[in-house]
């Protein structure tokens, strides 16, 4: 069985919920970081000198970077679900995967920890400029998904969608005000309603 490290509430850790359910995989999550601790104790960082969640633990393989360990669980266990074997078409969710984490998530943080986590404390002007930022990033998701495409990385479902669902399900369900994007919405409610996105993407997002 794996096992996860990490809180729910982290979007890096819902990756790897989602990931282990798509492709069937029983786990084990341990909370861990944010309120609950253990993250900067030896043991946990023996496994991840970084600190942060999550890590992957399955059998003697300790794994950290959330992308790393969703292309980890697709390769081994998901050959027959979420994982590409052609080179060339695989990275069309890779490039995808790295500008979730290269762009979007950067930029949307500041939004998310200024109105969702540290409201008392937040700069209003580093808070609308994340926003402005975010916006643009999902309006070239958008472009992208409007050319057609069922999915991020192809016609079916994969990586890509378990990487950026979670930053795009906290950031439709956060108190912004949004542009209309209508091959967004779409995109997100196919991959929202899926059975493995039901248990990794928590509501009221914290």
């Amino acid at each position: 069985m794996l096992k996860i490290l990490g809180r729910l509430s982290s979007v890096n850790v819902q990756k790897v919920v989602w990931a282990a359910g798509e492709t069937g995989q029983a786990f084990e999550r341990i909370d861990i970081g944010g309120p609950f601790g253990g993250n900067r104790e030896p043991a946990y960082l023996a496994k991840n000198p970084n600190g942060q969640v999550p890590v992957l633990e399955d059998g003697d393989a300790h794994i950290w970077e959330s992308n790393a360990i969703v292309r980890y669980i697709a390769a081994r266990y998901g050959g027959d679900t979420i994982w590409e074997e052609d080179p060339a078409r695989r990275s069309e969710s890779d490039r995808w995967m790295d500008w979730a984490l290269g762009e979007l998530q950067r930029v949307m943080v500041p939004a998310f920890w200024g109105l969702m986590r540290e409201p008392a404390t937040a700069d209003p002007v580093e808070i609308a400029s994340s926003i402005s930022r975010t916006e643009h990033c999902l309006d070239i998701l958008e472009a992208h998904l409007a050319k057609g495409r069922s999915y991020v990385g192809g016609d079916r479902f994969g990586m890509a969608e378990i990487v950026l669902g979670p930053s795009v399900h906290r950031w439709l369900n956060m108190p912004v005000a949004r542009a209309p994007r209508p091959h967004l919405q779409r995109w997100y409610e196919i991959i929202a309603a899926r059975e493995a996105a039901q248990a990794a993407l928590p509501l009221p997002i914290a």
